[in-house]
């Protein structure tokens, strides 16, 4: 499961040629993510994962590189068939050095996630 570099996923956002998960609570989500990523925390992972767009590969984060829940959620998503990764290091990381992070719910397609049943 080699990990992503912050670099590589960068280029890849912007490209729109990757889908960016954030597997933690909702509650760090909303502290700070990284620019684009949909909240789906891992608990609830196994139940929304039609929300994912299967068309393009899926780089999953959370707290930082010994965290687990984007290990297990990389690990669900290869089991449903997605092409999945995880970022190699978390929000502290990705902030520690100047990278762009967002706060709240800015994401158009967490909005509507959160809408579902």
């Amino acid at each position: 499961m080699e990990p992503v570099r912050r670099e590589t996923l960068l280029d890849r956002v912007r490209r729109g040629a990757v889908s960016v998960l954030d597997v933690r609570p909702v509650e760090e989500y909303r502290a700070g993510h990284l620019p684009g990523a949909i909240s789906v925390p891992l608990k609830e992972l196994e139940r929304r994962i039609a929300e994912i767009p299967k068309h393009r590969p899926v780089v999953a984060y959370c707290r930082g590189p010994y965290c687990v829940l984007a290990i297990r959620a990389v690990e669900l998503l290869r089991q449903h068939g997605y092409r999945a990764t995880r970022l190699e290091d978390g929000i502290p990381d990705w902030r520690g050095h100047g990278l762009p992070v967002e706060t709240g719910e800015t994401s158009t397609e967490v909005r509507r996630a959160r809408r579902l049943p």
